[in-house]
Parts: structure tokens; sequence; C-alpha cells
């Protein structure tokens, strides 16, 4: 009886817990093939307002947030957003909350689309800060943030998590129409299925990342500007 209430306990902690994503508002809908979604140029005047989702509890899978948002907004046809922050009594802007925020969500014509700015994003896990190495240039990232770099064409970046296990990647943007997208993740323990037995240690990786998911979380991370 006992067990019975504490896996009870945790159940509805977990549920408390939980981040889900609703469809507040849905002025129209548009249909539409595109798979991606980009956030919105807030100077952009011809994409058309759809509708508006909010996302209620907070959860550190970002990537599971993001395809709840997605979902919503492709049932709308939306291909653009912009996050809507709550605000004050007076009118004023309320500081972002991870926990609890509202996401405009639009349709915008292809050709309307916001041109590449030459960046790279180096975004941390949204649980610990990450050192890395950038062009023998150290960073610190915090949680729940990311470093943004101009890139120059031609040049080789050389990215490390500077630890024994960590990881190195090596990249050289031909142009600069495309940003480049990279995800600091943490310290990785998983058993070791050699036969050998024990543990296998992985001090951090770097992941490239899809643009949709990397822009969405350049809207509810912080920039670091170091």
């Amino acid at each position: 009886m006992k067990n019975i209430a504490i896996i009870f306990s945790i159940l509805c902690a977990h549920l408390l817990s939980a981040q889900n994503v609703y469809l507040n508002k849905v002025e129209k809908t548009n249909d539409n093939s595109d798979k991606f979604l980009y956030k919105k140029d807030e100077t952009e005047t011809s994409a058309i307002y759809l509708g508006e989702a909010e996302v209620r509890g907070f959860s550190k899978d970002d990537a599971m947030v993001f395809s709840l948002v997605y979902k919503k907004a492709k049932e709308i046809g939306a291909n653009t957003f912009v996050i809507k922050p709550f605000e004050n009594i007076d009118g004023s802007a309320q500081a972002f909350n991870p926990s609890n925020y509202k996401i405009a969500l639009y349709y915008t014509p292809k050709e309307k689309l916001k041109v590449q700015e030459g960046a790279m994003y180096i975004f941390a896990s949204s649980e610990k800060d990450q050192k890395i190495n950038i062009n023998k240039r150290d960073y610190i990232i915090s949680p729940r943030s990311f470093l943004k770099l101009k890139i120059v064409p031609g040049e080789v970046y050389t990215i490390s998590t500077k630890k024994l296990l960590g990881s190195t990647v090596k990249v050289q943007p031909k142009t600069n129409d495309d940003n480049l997208y990279f995800q600091i993740s943490s310290l990785k323990v998983k058993s070791d299925n050699s036969g050998i037995g024990g543990l296998n240690l992985k001090s951090g990786d770097i992941v490239g990342l899809e643009k949709s998911y990397a822009e969405f979380l350049s809207a509810i991370y912080k920039e670091d500007k170091q």
C-alpha cells in the first residue's frame, strides 16, 4: 500500500511539471506543404496571422517541446512564429518565462522569408554551463543560452569541448547564405556493450541542429554576448 502511495505521488508530481502545448486561438488556416517552422522577421508585413499557441509547464526536453509546438503549427498551416511575452498590468512586456509563454503562428510566403546572416550559433544544454573552444578561444555558455558568432566564408572553424573524452568538429562555410547551428551536450554515461564490462564515459558531444529546431531554441534561450 505504501509503495502504491509513493508511485501515485511521483505520478502526480510528473503531471504537475509536464509541459503541454495548446492552440488558444485559430483565426484562419492555411493549406501548405512547408516542412519548416522558422522565426518570423518582425518587420515582415506580408505574413498572415493564423493563430496562437500557448506552452504551459516546464520541461528540460526542449526537442520534445519543439515537436509539440511544430505539430500545433502544422495543424493550421503555419510556417513561421513569434514568441509573445505576457504583459504586466501597465502593458509592458514581462520577462520570458520558460514555464509559460505564447507563440504567435503565421504563414509567410517563401520569397519573404528572412535572408540568412552568415552566423554560427552554439547552444548550451539546458542543465549546466558548457565550456568550449572555438579557434583557440575559450567560451563558457550558461544553461539555456547560446553564442552567436559571425562567420567568414572559406575560414575553418574548429569547435572543441576541450576535454579528454570530448568532441571536436571542424567546419568551413563556403558562403554566408546559411547559418550554422550546433548544441553542446552534457556528460554522458552508458553501459559498455563490448563484452568487457564497465561503463563508457563521454564528456560532451557537439551536435549539428536542424534549422527549425535551432531557431526555436534561439527564441526561448538567451543570447550570451561575450
